[in-house]
């Protein structure tokens, strides 16, 4: 249950109880700002080689490379009407990849000198407004293919490059530029390199392995958070594309404006070919060495070289030689609390959904344009049930739930929008496998796994109790092509005690124990208006589990003598031992006894309530004095059109 504020924890046990329920709309999705793209610049440059970066007074620079030329740009205060369209010339250069970092005022600028050899830095201390000679940094034994680099806030700067399938790195501290040293990971080639400072030199490689797979791979070259200083982490991948499947991937950017944010270009060279951006994310919480992504969404664009990210403190930018986009990181938030007429919200173990009915007599709700335009598909939609107390409203923020489509009804002088939205099982249904995941036994446990799949429909995970089985148990798994991710979870979910429940866009894991404490009494201080209460026989009371090599079993013995057994067999050879085989029929019979308990309870909304809670009801009419049950499912409806205002919640029961 969630905490209350004594105030409002008071207020919803009052008889003479107001009514209060807060929904704003939301740009998210998952929690992530949704960045609504705004073109600013279409040129006729050449797509090519080329990066960006934003220094500290917020001017873009950017530089491309361009029959064998470099060129560079700078625009002091971009935004829309700004002038994309002037380059200077720079150099002379290779036709190899570019690089840009930038710090407070220092601006670096890497390229490849006409030997294809030798990596020239030019660098700034005006924020790029002029640069100095260019500098020979390394020579290369052959041809480079790529270049990343950033800087960190001491002045430590770190250059990554490529030559074939072998990265490099040079490292400047103090002023002065170390010696080249070769990365301890190994690929066949390299298509792209990117690089970001957030704790340790995050990067993102893409290229060719020796099975001749193009994959999209994170790393990082260690500074002491995740990684040991001055050493490379093993490659973890992104995206893959098998060998002779005509697609590769090339030209990844990676930047952290408010969470990591990637591009990199997927290129099909079948029938039909096309080099395709694609963007992805990771969850707010997530550390880069954890490699949790949103699976990566494709962009209405075509480009060889990719989408290079850059941001200051109120915007993202995304650019090409030829174009530049612009979105900003501030969440677009409508509050229509004031305009609610009906809401209904119901919540159970297969997921949450929501009807919001919105007044629009005066056709307020018609031009869904300017603040209104968060109303669309997929924008978040955050109720917080709540009441009037002495020092104001106050609500309890709760379920989050994203819009699937919208109706406009009129009639009797009537008009009204109504939003249809469903809660984060939907996320999780609407992501399908694009290609065969799958991990050996013993290479990721029950909790890695669901934080995997949880990221890819932009979700987050953690843990709200959960038992030692989901971090002990690393079983053999496979989510299909096809599959959602939905069932893979329930899949996973099945091999387990716990169950998995959602606030907002975080989903939790925990284990219902028959010991919890009771999260809230009713028919006390809290009225209960009409319940009913019953017991049910468990669908089984006999449970059998054949591991690879173990057999147990689990009984309700009372329950079998009383109607003899109802058998149920499992089958898992990931439960390899006695006492994981155990470990599955105790889960699967605390199951069925949550389960053995039926009914539902009527009662005023209390604001914390969530799923899988457990309760204490008191109705003497029905023989109930502190009574234990478990939350399986609860809905909510408030209406504030008729006589009297509606607002109730419903509650289906089960055994603790």
């Amino acid at each position: 249950m969630r905490t209350l504020p004594s105030a409002l924890l008071a207020a919803q046990k009052s008889a003479s109880a107001i009514p209060y329920v807060k929904v704003e709309i939301v740009g998210r999705i998952g929690g992530i700002r949704h960045l609504d793209w705004q073109r600013l610049y279409s040129g006729s440059e050449a797509d090519s080689y080329h990066a960006a970066t934003m220094p500290g007074d917020g001017s873009l620079i950017r530089c491309r490379v361009d029959g064998g030329s470099l060129y560079l740009q700078r625009v002091t205060s971009p935004g829309p009407g700004s002038n994309f369209s002037d380059w200077s010339f720079v150099d002379s250069a290779a036709n190899a990849d570019v690089a840009l970092a930038s710090r407070a005022a220092q601006v670096l600028l890497f390229y490849v000198g006409t030997d294809g050899r030798t990596i020239y830095l030019r660098e700034s201390s005006d924020y790029g407004a002029t640069f100095g000679s260019a500098t020979a940094i390394t020579t290369a034994a052959a041809a480079v293919g790529w270049l990343a680099a950033d800087i960190k806030d001491d002045n430590t700067a770190l250059l990554i490059y490529s030559v074939g399938g072998t990265v490099y790195t040079v490292k400047c501290s103090g002023g002065t530029w170390g010696s080249p040293a070769a990365w301890t990971n190994s690929l066949a080639g390299v298509s792209g390199l990117a690089c970001q400072y957030e704790a340790d030199f995050d990067v993102v490689v893409s290229g060719s392995d020796a099975q001749g797979d193009y994959k999209v791979w994170t790393c990082i070259y260690g500074d002491g958070y995740s990684q040991a200083p001055d050493t490379w982490s093993p490659l973890r991948e992104v995206a893959v594309a098998s060998a002779g499947s005509d697609m590769e991937f090339r030209a990844p950017f990676l930047a952290y404006p408010d969470v990591f944010r990637l591009t990199f270009v997927e290129k099909y060279t079948g029938s039909e070919s096309y080099s395709r951006p694609y963007f992805s994310f990771s969850p707010a919480t997530a550390d880069y060495v954890n490699n949790l992504w949103r699976e990566p969404v494709p962009m209405n664009l075509a480009s060889d070289y990719g989408l290079t990210i850059t941001y200051s403190t109120s915007d993202v930018w995304l650019s090409t030689p030829w174009g530049v986009w612009q979105a900003s990181l501030t969440t677009p938030a409508l509050d229509v609390t004031a305009d609610v007429l009906e809401l209904t919200t119901e919540t159970d173990p297969s997921g949450g959904r929501l009807r919001l009915v919105l007044r629009n007599d005066d056709g307020r709700y018609l031009d869904l344009s300017g603040e209104k335009a968060v109303i669309k598909a997929g924008g978040e939609v955050r109720v917080s049930p709540g009441y009037q107390t002495a020092s104001g409203p106050l609500a309890s923020s709760g379920p989050a739930y994203w819009i699937e489509g919208w109706e406009y009804t009129s009639g009797e002088g009537k008009a009204s929008l109504i939003l249809h939205a469903r809660d984060a099982w939907q996320l999780l249904e609407c992501w399908r496998a694009r290609r065969q995941y799958a991990w050996a036994q013993g290479e990721k446990n029950v909790f890695q796994l669901l934080s995997v799949i949880m990221a890819r429909a932009s979700l987050e995970f953690s843990s709200a109790g959960s038992s030692s089985v989901v971090t002990d148990l690393c079983p053999s798994f496979t989510i299909h092509p096809g599959e959602s991710g939905a069932t893979a979870v329930r899949r996973l979910l099945a091999m387990v005690p716990d169950v998995m429940f959602f606030r907002g866009h975080f989903s939790y894991i925990k284990n219902p124990q028959a010991s919890e404490a009771s999260d809230y009494s009713y028919g006390t201080e809290h009225a209960v208006f009409r319940g009913r209460y019953g017991s049910q026989r468990p669908q089984a009371n006999r449970v059998q589990v054949f591991g690879d090599g173990p057999f147990v079993e689990a009984f309700d013995w009372d329950e079998i003598e009383d109607a003899y057994d109802r058998v149920r067999q499992m089958h898992d050879l990931n439960l390899d031992t006695v006492a994981r085989a155990q470990d599955r029929a105790d889960a699967e019979m605390r199951h069925q006894e949550i389960a053995s308990s039926s009914g539902e309870m009527v009662a005023p909304v209390n604001c914390g309530q969530e799923l899988y809670d457990v309760v204490t009801i008191t109705d003497h009419s029905a023989g109930l004095t502190d009574a234990r049950r478990r939350v399986l499912a609860l809905s909510m409806r408030y209406s504030a059109g008729g006589r009297v205002p509606v607002y109730e919640q419903r509650l289906s029961l089960g055994a603790v």
